[in-house]
């Protein structure tokens, strides 16, 4: 079915007026500056936006891809779908080897008909350092393990695959240079130092697990790994826009020092959608409260945060400019889950992923290629 909109539209890198967004068959059939518009077209008083997306996601609305259940992970994506995030790296934990190829498993069946697309896996650990584990279970954590990374690709191999690492841990370093070529490894969860990280870099690692979290800080005699992030060259790395794990005023440096390398991210545990109380994530419990996911001794466990919030924080709390911010949670994001050809944009034979925002950053309406979700 033919769908046209009409109004302010993310277009060519900029908020551009009097726009027409026609979508056709699931794609974008065309966008163009318009007077005069179709009968049937919707007039939008915000924003038309592609569709969020985002590389690290765990759950929402009282589900966990580790669950693995299918159930849940319609539940996540559904969820998710409807605050305006149409495609998703679903995100595990350091787990069992049963529990995680379980996990990927159900993953790999998950479709876009639930809500948004899953178009990767993350593996967030368990082949990081324990000391930096953060909500992390450290029972868990162990060595690179080159045949069970191998094993778990095969249960979904058209997905892209991203694997958080610590470079120092043992194995890593094989790990990296084995399947450099099919898998984005991440740096994270990291005490690796300034050095350490820049090789992980040249040996083939290119991306960042949220950035400030749970890795060496920068220093201006010991840069650390988030050194490593600020001077490299082409590698991408995740930010948690919620103002908790990193303050505004660093947002906003992150943003606008390194605008083409950085995808805003919600880190989304369980409780995402849900009122504060008590849940947990994996086997430990979590309290939420005051906009906020801690362990009992108040570590931060994952966010409750949503990519429209976290578009929302970086302007009006970050100070950065929309035409600025918009790129971090569409364009970025979609390459670095290697779907940048066909997601990211308003452009003529895209997925016809459309959010449009009103002025106060609230999900108006969503369509995930083509199809209308019920507002």
């Amino acid at each position: 079915m033919r769908q046209h909109l009409f109004g302010r539209a993310f277009v060519d890198g900029k908020v551009q007026d009097d726009i027409l967004v026609t979508l056709d068959e699931g794609v974008i059939a065309d966008v163009a500056r318009a007077i005069d518009v179709p009968g049937d077209t919707l007039h939008v008083n915000g924003l038309i936006t592609p569709g969020f997306i985002d590389t690290h996601i765990h759950g929402g609305d009282g589900a966990d891809f580790m669950d693995a259940d299918d159930a849940a992970n319609a539940r996540i994506l559904s969820f998710h779908a409807q605050q305006g995030t149409t495609a998703l790296a679903a995100t595990t934990l350091s787990s069992s080897r049963g529990d995680l190829m379980n996990a990927v498993e159900a993953i790999a069946r998950a479709n876009a008909t639930h809500g948004a697309e899953v178009v990767a896996v993350h593996l967030e650990g368990p082949y990081i350092n324990s000391e930096r584990a953060g909500a992390q279970n450290r029972a868990s954590i162990r060595p690179a393990d080159i045949q069970e990374l191998a094993a778990l690709i095969a249960m979904a191999p058209r997905l892209r695959w991203i694997v958080t690492v610590a470079p120092e841990v043992e194995g890593v370093h094989s790990l990296i240079e084995h399947f450099r070529d099919r898998v984005l490894f991440s740096i994270g969860h990291t005490a690796a130092t300034y050095a350490e990280a820049v090789a992980a870099l040249d040996w083939g690692a290119a991306h960042f697990t949220h950035l400030f979290n749970a890795m060496t800080s920068f220093g201006h005699r010991e840069p650390g790994v988030v050194g490593a992030a600020f001077t490299a060259i082409d590698a991408t790395a995740e930010l948690i826009a919620d103002g908790v794990h990193v303050h505004p005023a660093v947002l906003r440096f992150v943003a606008l020092t390194m605008p083409h390398r950085v995808t805003l991210i919600t880190d989304a545990m369980r409780a995402c959608g849900l009122s504060e109380g008590n849940y947990h994530l994996y086997e430990y419990p979590i309290t939420v409260a005051d906009g906020a996911a801690r362990l009992v001794d108040g570590t931060l466990a994952g966010s409750v945060l949503t990519m429209s919030r976290a578009v929302q924080n970086m302007v009006e709390l970050a100070g950065v400019p929309l035409d600025c911010v918009l790129p971090l949670a569409t364009e970025v994001p979609a390459r670095v889950l290697g779907v940048a050809d066909r997601k990211g944009k308003l452009e003529v034979g895209y997925d016809a992923d459309v959010v449009v925002l009103t002025e106060r950053f609230e999900v108006e309406h969503v369509w995930v290629r083509g199809r209308k979700l019920a507002s």
